[in-house]
């Protein structure tokens, strides 16, 4: 845990990119990316290859958001600065979105747009679900990467990518029936030129392609180097350190990239896809989101904290005295 909290800093202006990767180089793990440098995340944010952080230490309501997050803070009076110790993860500050027991859909999202767009982008936060949190069905309820999938502000659901109007990727838990445990899996949501339907695909770790669930292997959509990793479902309640990677293909190539971490390590990695025929497509929003279709089971919650996006592998917080 850091000693002296961190003051939540957003730089505008190009960075270097500390750490260059391919379709298919191998992926860092563990504490060996920019955290390591930092413990306590103390100074990160001044890091050459770090293009935002937040540890929402210096925020007193949902309104201050604003301020950082400047492409939309939604659903202001259900989002929430939390400072009790159990909902906060280092520091005395965390971001709290609560969905109440509704039929209405309800969507929770901080996101922020990028000074200048990117071809690779890395995303780490540290979040927890609540104890208690069940639902059933339509839900996004981790981060965001996306190009142009946000015209004039509105999200563009249930229109297909084509290759040049847009991407996204949805790093999330998806729970599809009543007897899969609460959350349900960690997945990837994915809108991508050779998606199934009008709405995104579903990467799992397994190789599990929805709509299309007679893919397990994976290599139809990933290709034959593809490495199967097991699916797995959180604990509800725990802190968990999340970093995931959404790397463009050069257009006319299978080199996109999209990859997953859970406390350092690799739980999936979605290679040779194609996100994007037109070079101009690139990475230019990020976000943090809970949301649901129907939230019909009970009010639900969900944490937030230590936010990080770089152009390089993160890795989780650091142990070590702060600086």
């Amino acid at each position: 845990m850091r000693l002296v909290p961190a003051v939540a800093v957003l730089l505008l202006a190009p960075r270097a990119v500390a750490q260059e990767v391919t379709g298919d180089s191998p992926l860092p793990e563990g504490g060996s990316g920019v955290a390591a440098r930092h413990p306590g995340d103390a100074g990160i944010a001044r890091d050459p290859a770090v293009l935002f952080h937040d540890d929402f230490e210096t925020v007193s309501t949902a309104a201050d958001l604003a301020a950082r997050w400047d492409a939309g803070v939604y659903h202001l009076h259900c989002v929430r600065i939390a400072m009790e110790p159990e909902n906060r993860h280092a520091g005395g500050r965390a971001l709290e979105f609560r969905v109440p027991r509704q039929p209405e859909e309800l969507s929770n999202t901080v996101a922020k747009s990028l000074a200048v767009s990117q071809e690779t982008l890395f995303l780490r936060y540290y979040t927890r679900f609540d104890g208690g949190f069940d639902h059933v069905g339509s839900s996004h309820n981790g981060a965001t990467i996306s190009a142009r999938y946000f015209v004039d502000g509105a999200a563009t659901p249930g229109v297909r990518a084509d290759g040049r109007n847009k991407f996204l990727a949805s790093f999330e838990n998806w729970r599809g029936e009543a007897s899969t445990k609460s959350p349900g899996g960690w997945a990837v949501y994915c809108y991508h030129p050779e998606q199934k339907d009008r709405f995104g695909d579903l990467f799992l770790p397994s190789g599990t392609v929805f709509p299309n669930s007679h893919e397990r292997s994976g290599e139809r959509t990933f290709g034959r180097g593809f490495v199967a990793r097991p699916d797995r479902i959180p604990e509800l309640g725990r802190w968990y350190c999340h970093e995931f990677m959404v790397r463009a293909n050069a257009p006319g190539r299978r080199d996109g990239r999209i990859a997953c971490w859970i406390d350092g390590e690799l739980i999936a990695d979605y290679r040779n896809l194609r996100l994007r025929d037109a070079e101009t497509l690139r990475i230019d929003r990020f976000s943090l989101d809970l949301h649901i279709g129907s939230n019909a089971i009970r009010e639900n919650r969900k944490w937030y904290d230590d936010v990080v996006a770089a152009t390089s592998y993160v890795g989780p917080m650091a142990v070590g005295d702060a600086r």
